[in-house]
């Protein structure tokens, strides 16, 4: 993948993440973007950090003590995990923040 190709995407996918968290109370869930990094900071201070890693065309995601590499799947049109377990960025997302988040569509 090129780095046109690989900037449009991973854009679209913040902003989605964005869109996904823009009604919900910053009290429950506070989103900052540098960046390439959105850090979502959850209600009693645990965070959640998504970050672009140019040299290898992912997104990763660190949370809770973990972390996740998402690759972009042309096939489903959707960042998933590079260890075929099946999670997706947006969903993974959704989930961490619980029932704040608006589903995204």
């Amino acid at each position: 993948m090129d780095e046109r190709t690989y900037s449009t995407l991973t854009d679209a996918a913040f902003r989605r993440i964005e869109d996904m968290l823009a009604d919900v109370d910053p009290d429950e869930v506070d989103l900052d973007r540098s960046g390439d990094v959105l850090t979502l900071t959850l209600r009693g201070g645990a965070r959640c950090v998504i970050n672009t890693q140019r040299p290898t065309r992912q997104i990763w995601l660190a949370h809770a003590a973990r972390a996740w590499h998402f690759r972009y799947d042309e096939q489903k049109s959707a960042w998933v995990d590079d260890k075929g377990q099946g999670v997706e960025l947006l969903s993974h997302v959704a989930s961490i923040v619980g029932g704040a988040a608006k589903p995204a569509g």
